[in-house]
């Protein structure tokens, strides 16, 4: 089965010709270069791909895209407010390396050594992101800001954390 990685969403139309903007949250600035297909889930659950004919990096959170088959602005915006995913192997090739989105897949290990599974979402908040990882059969939330990141394991994709006591209990 293909992994889809969630990275944002379209949030309008540009122009008259069907171009649209992707809000992504892949990190750093990008035209999407070498991306083939973007799934869009026009539906709950179903990623249906969009062909990229062109796309242009505005900054770091936002890219013009231009799909095939989307030509008119009427066209564009049923597309607008829809989420984007990407292939897990085009998302390890867009994703910055310092983008908190960039650790989905990796391992999570607190300060004891003890292997709490990989991270299954990434959620940025303001202040802080939270790493969403099922943790006895529950969803659990551990939240990641410089108090808690001890350090990053790129190569070994681990995340090692230092958690207040309790925190692990709310969820056991």
């Amino acid at each position: 089965m293909k992994e889809y990685i969630h990275i944002g969403r379209m949030v309008a139309a540009f122009g008259l010709q069907g171009e649209l903007i992707l809000k992504h949250a892949l990190g750093k600035k990008t035209a999407l270069k070498d991306i083939e297909a973007l799934f869009i889930e026009e539906h709950k659950g179903s990623y249906l791909p969009y062909f990229v004919e062109q796309s242009k990096a505005k900054d770091t959170e936002e890219t013009y895209v231009k799909l095939e088959g989307v030509n008119t602005r009427e066209t564009a915006a049923r597309l607008s407010s829809k989420n984007v995913w990407l292939l897990e192997d085009d998302f390890r090739k867009l994703a910055g390396k310092t983008a908190p989105i960039s650790l989905l897949g990796f391992e999570l290990i607190t300060d004891e050594e003890e292997h709490l599974g990989p991270i299954e979402e990434v959620i940025e908040q303001p202040h802080q992101v939270l790493l969403r990882i099922t943790l006895d059969g529950k969803e659990a939330l551990i939240p990641l800001h410089e108090e808690t990141l001890d350090k990053i394991d790129h190569k070994g994709k681990k995340v090692y954390v230092i958690l207040p006591d309790g925190l692990l209990d709310i969820y056991r």
